[in-house]
């Protein structure tokens, strides 16, 4: 049996939703019944189990390598096996061990990345209701196939893409595909609209959502990774990982720092044998120190720590980093594509405002009543039943009486949703999120309507046993309402009835109107105005319900749609929205100064998704671009390109939109940061450069896929995090150059030795260079990687991926500023201790060895490190005075300082230091001495920096002379 025999083509496949029932059946060659089991089991030799398939990604073994290869790691370990060869085994040890505990540690920090597949296949439900031989029965998931006629109810997960056959009041949730959280209606009708997406065809149910209310019967299409959900697998794993810009720019600085460090060395190796006249053997250990003292070996480490501690920061402001490169990535983000639902909004549906007809005093003698509309303002945001109700700026007192009280009961007793109260007792760990606010179950727009009620004093348990609830006509797509029939308890006689649904159906079933609480005939011109109030608020953006009320006679022969709800009474209107999240419009405020564009990307409808854009200042201009799926589709990627250049919002997309629009933003060179919480949101997560899920509402697809989380769902908490991923790259370049100041110190000893022909002894060896990078200066380096970030981080613009670490500057200053400074003290150091013992005055041929030798080299030493104390207080800031700048923000200065001494103590002082360096004790005085050059950095670059300021306001005098 070939697969073309039972299945239609991919074309007829996507006209599914056009087939009549009985040619679903046939196509499928299947039948009301359902299959049998030899049918079903002959499929699935076919068509395999209807699982998410997982391609084969990089072995763990593999990614734990790849962290101890790339370049640095590849310079240090021939760095370790050149000692090694050179007899040099504790420089090789040291060497080493710094590549290890790196890689390590970068290793176990995103360890636990890329496991979309795996939250997807968590997702599917375990069994299936299916009719099999003509009964119903219990199969597990996997072994669905294509022709199964599947059992919908209420609260199932399906498990396959199905075409609907049979349906009453069939909701379901596709919320895991659209991202947009409100019950879609299914028909089992014939569907032949062409602008639709595939996720909003009526008919189709999809595998990964849920039925919320209703029953239904479907027969299977697509399973596997045929399905929409495996799609959207498919993409999430087709996904590659590029580098971030981070990674770009240490594989740019290793390239940098390799050219000079072997440049260095082949340089002084040939100097060494030929104008110092040294042997063979002693040139090669030479040219190694050379190599040695440019390779900061420090680095690496400190650039890892330094991410990690971000990691931490953001961590406090409600980031989460998965991946480390994800915190400096931030930092030079340019683009964030944000959905709007729970990100951009609260996701909890709130009544904003309602409207009551109300006699127009204005027109006197008229033949019949005209009316102004009557709006009440509704206070609060959510499910929280605080607020209150006012007219023209003043509260309503009365609420629950006259029309308005009929409004908010009406809506209420018309209902099937429930609200929560928080429960700060749960001590299940799944009900902790919610323990401390309210939470429904139910149609997200009804539970608002109950919220409203509750803000107006009802006591709504005790009005439901009032007004008893008879007979419920549900909501139906074809009427667009439901209705609910009541009788008082008190008296069982009187039958009423509250219909609620979509102004326009309910408006036609009305022939009276209630204003003021009097009951009058509906006129045209009542019928314009009140459909001119539903059309202002859905410019706005708001979801519009109308209720409508009917006394009935005492019995009905028949309580069905056509019986009961006609000769309607209109009593108003209730508008909602999901409200904005109260601090968004601030964040994005500071998106746009510090020149972040942000493009709305989501599964609503295009009006409601502007009007919520330009409440919260994305959208500014007067006709922005929206753009939905289909007019995408039909886009070419030079069109996409142009209007990304614009104001533009894309709405009802799928998926591979949304991987669409990342992937041509990333095409034109931005840093892409995306916002998540759907499946159908994780293959763009994957595929931008910073991928950001929500960690309250978003599913474990989204945040697998994704590198940062946020713990509060909230947009501004982005924003922070962009301001510490700033701050990180700034710190970066901070103590890349307090690393690179003491190279100079670590080279000159070699560059004296060699050009006065070995006459002068190496003041630094290889292992005191080794005890600075991976002693002394760690802890410091550190300290500049936590400073917090400067005032006016967010005030520019995104720095140029163009701009690298390590800038002509930035060598000028620590080689050709700095660096000559702490050079002179530590060869200063060196010569002090040979002078203060008995050989002053003599700058040539002093002891190159014995116990004198190795104080001198402790010496100098002391003098770099000493020395790297005014450095690192004048790394603290680029142009600022030091003097002018808090001493005391970052308490890891002072820890750094502290830990650098009591390092070079112990190297000095304790003889298992001694012995592994090579150094020797000096006289307590001589600290004196060693400390006497500590301000001389931080004194030299206030003169840099007075300067650069001098410069700065020259700049702006002249630009705003020009202005």
């Amino acid at each position: 049996m070939t697969e073309n025999n039972l299945f239609l083509s991919e074309e007829s496949i996507d006209r599914i939703h056009q087939l009549p029932v009985d040619e679903v059946y046939q196509t499928l060659k299947s039948r009301m019944q359902g299959l049998n089991t030899p049918e079903c089991e002959q499929r699935r030799e076919i068509y395999g189990p209807n699982a998410i398939q997982k391609s084969k990604g990089t072995p763990l073994i593999v990614r734990f390598v790849s962290n101890f290869t790339h370049l640095m790691a590849i310079l240090l370990w021939i760095g370790g096996i050149v000692a090694l060869v050179a007899e040099m085994p504790q420089l090789a040890i040291a060497v080493w061990l710094v590549n290890l505990i790196n890689g390590a540690f970068s290793f176990w920090q995103e360890f636990r990345a890329s496991k979309a597949t795996e939250a997807l296949q968590k997702m599917l439900p375990s069994y299936a209701r299916v009719l099999r031989d003509a009964q119903e029965t219990r199969v597990t998931v996997d072994e669905l196939v294509p022709g199964d006629v599947v059992l919908l109810s209420e609260g199932d997960k399906i498990s396959a893409d199905c075409r609907l056959v049979e349906q009453a009041e069939l909701q379901v949730d596709q919320s895991t595909l659209t991202g947009e959280s409100r019950p879609v209606n299914k028909t089992r009708e014939l569907i032949f609209q062409e602008e639709i997406t595939h996720t909003e065809i009526p008919n189709i149910v999809f595998a990964g959502t849920n039925v919320v209310s209703g029953t239904g019967k479907a027969v299977v299409f697509a399973t596997g990774m045929k399905t929409e959900f495996g799609k959207i697998a498919h993409l999430t794993q087709s996904v590659g990982s590029d580098l971030s810009p981070l990674q770009k720019e240490m594989d740019n600085v290793t390239k940098q720092i390799s050219f000079i460090a072997i440049g260095s060395g082949v340089i002084f190796f040939i100097i060494a044998l030929t104008l110092a006249k040294i042997n063979l053997a002693a040139s090669f250990i030479f040219a190694l120190g050379m190599i040695v003292a440019f390779v900061p070996e420090g680095l690496l480490p400190t650039v890892t720590l330094a991410l990690a501690m971000g990691t931490q920061r953001m961590a406090q402001r409600h980031a989460l980093i998965k991946k480390l490169s994800a915190v400096e990535t931030l930092g030079c983000t340019n683009y964030i594509c944000t959905d709007k639902t729970g990100t951009l909004t609260q996701n909890e549906m709130t009544v904003r405002s309602l409207w009551l007809p109300n006699v127009d005093g204005s027109v006197e003698g008229a033949a019949s009543p005209t009316i102004a509309g009557k709006e009440f303002v509704v206070s609060g945001i959510g499910y929280d039943p605080q607020g209150h109700i006012s007219l023209n700026e003043q509260p309503v007192r009365n609420t629950k009486e006259g029309s308005l009280g009929r409004l908010l009961l009406g809506s209420a007793l018309c209902n099937n949703s429930k609200l929560i109260a928080p429960n700060p007792e749960a001590s299940d760990e799944s009900d902790s999120d919610n323990a401390q606010r309210w939470t429904i179950l139910g149609d997200p727009t009804e539970a608002a309507l109950k919220v409203v009620a509750q803000k107006a004093g009802f006591d709504l348990d005790a009005e439901e046993r009032r007004n008893l609830r008879t007979r419920e006509l549900p909501f139906e797509s074809r009427r667009k309402r439901m209705s609910t029939i009541h009788r008082k308890s008190t008296n069982g006689h009187t039958q009423f009835a509250f219909v609620k649904g979509a102004p326009k159906e309910v408006l036609e079933l009305c022939s009276r109107c209630e204003l003021d609480g009097q009951v009058v005939e509906m006129s045209a011109a009542m019928r314009d105005q009140i459909m001119g109030a539903n059309d202002q608020y859905a410019r706005d953006g708001l979801r519009v319900l109308a209720l409508a009320r009917r006394d009935l006679p005492g019995r009905l022969p028949v309580y069905d749609a056509e019986t009961v709800e006609q000769d309607l009474t209109f009593v108003g209107l209730a508008a909602m929205i999901d409200p904005p999240r109260p601090e968004v419009a601030e964040a994005v405020k500071k998106c746009h100064t510090a020149g972040i564009r942000i493009v709305m990307i989501t599964g609503d409808y295009g009006l409601t998704a502007e009007s919520i854009a330009r409440r919260i200042g994305i959208i500014k201009g007067a006709r922005p671009q929206i753009i939905t799926g289909f007019d995408l589709d039909k886009m070419s990627p030079e069109q996409l390109s142009t209007a990304l250049q614009e104001e533009v919002i894309f709405a009802r997309v799928a998926p591979e939109h949304k991987l669409r629009v990342v992937s041509a933003l990333q095409e034109l060179g931005n840093i892409v940061a995306v916002t998540g919480d759907g499946v159908n949101d994780a293959p763009a997560l994957k595929k931008a450069d910073i991928g950001v899920a929500m960690g309250i509402s978003g599913s474990d697809v989204a945040k697998e896929a994704a590198d940062m989380i946020l713990t509060d769902d909230n947009f501004a908490s982005i924003v922070n995090a962009v301001e510490e991923g700033r701050a990180v790259y700034t710190n970066i370049k901070r103590f890349t150059s307090y690393i690179f100041t003491s190279n100079t110190p670590e080279a000159v000893p070699f560059i004296i030795f060699a050009l006065s022909g070995a006459r002068i002894p190496i003041a630094l060896n290889v292992m005191h260079i080794l005890a600075i990078d991976l002693g002394t200066d760690i802890v410091p380096a550190l300290a500049l990687g936590a400073e917090p970030p400067e005032p006016g981080v967010m005030d520019r613009p995104p720095r140029d991926l163009t701009e690298h670490v390590i800038t002509r500057s930035l060598l000028l200053r620590s080689y050709a500023w700095l660096g000559p400074i702490q050079s002179a003290a530590a060869m200063a150091g060196f010569y002090f201790m040979y002078w203060t013992n008995g050989y002053w005055g003599q700058w040539i041929d002093l002891p190159g060895e014995g116990g004198l030798y190795q104080s001198a080299t402790a010496m100098a030493l002391g003098a770099v490190v000493t020395t790297q104390i005014g450095n690192l207080l004048t790394q603290r800031t680029q142009t600022a005075s030091f003097f002018k700048s808090p001493l005391f923000n970052n308490k890891l200065v002072w820890i750094g300082i502290a830990s650098e001494l009591l390092a070079v103590a112990a190297f000095v002082y304790l003889p298992v230091f001694q012995k592994f360096i090579g150094t020797n004790s000096f006289p307590l005085v001589n600290w004196i001495f060693l400390f006497a050059w500590t301000p001389s950095l931080l004194l030299i670059d206030e003169l840099r920096k007075w300067f650069l300021r001098k410069q700065q306001a020259r700049r702006q005098i002249s630009q705003a002379v020009v202005l």
